[in-house]
């Protein structure tokens, strides 16, 4: 399966430079939060796939939920038999609606207990922000959700996605990274995955 991971920012190669067929051969898009209405709708309606997409901190400006895209929040998701986890938001640093304490993050993981134990877990974590100490920052903006590193942990996914940390912050954020058997992507423009 050739998954597109968008976050953050509106790539122009998908969008400013697009040309006929240049989505045809995903089989997904996972959209990792902070992304504009209009750009998640530009690429549902040129892609041959399923757009999922989680809310970022920024999300908030949303007027509506875009048209055509399946929002994943507080959900898992089964497609093509994969089981696809999302938790959008980031760690709470102010007053926002998609911001989270540790917390409260925690409890929206338990109330999806039920579903995780009848799907026997999942495959993918979708997610705004990145787990604690796995590729997060100090600044308490961009500190990533212990919890996450919990699932991965427990439940040992194929793949993590995330955005929120913006691989121009820095020369040492990486894109793809290994935790135990789980990939960890920072869709942060886009990354191509295949799985």
């Amino acid at each position: 399966m050739k998954i597109l991971a968008v976050a953050d920012v509106e790539s122009k190669k998908f969008y400013e430079y697009y040309s006929p067929g240049k989505l045809r051969d995903y089989d997904l898009i996972l959209a990792c939060g902070d992304l504009r209405v209009p750009y998640l709708e530009f690429l549902v309606t040129m892609a041959r796939c399923p757009v999922l997409y989680v809310h970022g901190n920024h999300d908030e400006r949303f007027s509506r939920e875009p048209e055509g895209c399946e929002c994943i929040d507080d959900r898992i998701f089964v497609y093509q038999g994969l089981r696809i986890l999302g938790l959008g938001g980031s760690y709470r640093y102010r007053a926002g609606t998609y911001m989270y304490t540790e917390k409260q993050m925690r409890r929206r993981i338990r109330r999806l207990w039920w579903r995780l134990h009848r799907l026997k877990g999942f495959d993918i974590l979708v997610t705004h922000a990145p787990a604690r100490e796995l590729g997060d920052m100090e600044n308490i903006s961009h500190r990533g959700f212990e919890c996450f590193r919990d699932l991965l942990e427990r439940y040992e996914p194929r793949l993590f996605v995330h955005g929120h940390v913006h691989r121009n912050y820095g020369q040492d954020i990486p894109q793809r990274s290994q935790y135990g058997k789980t990939l960890i992507v920072n869709a942060y423009e886009y990354c191509e995955i295949e799985i």
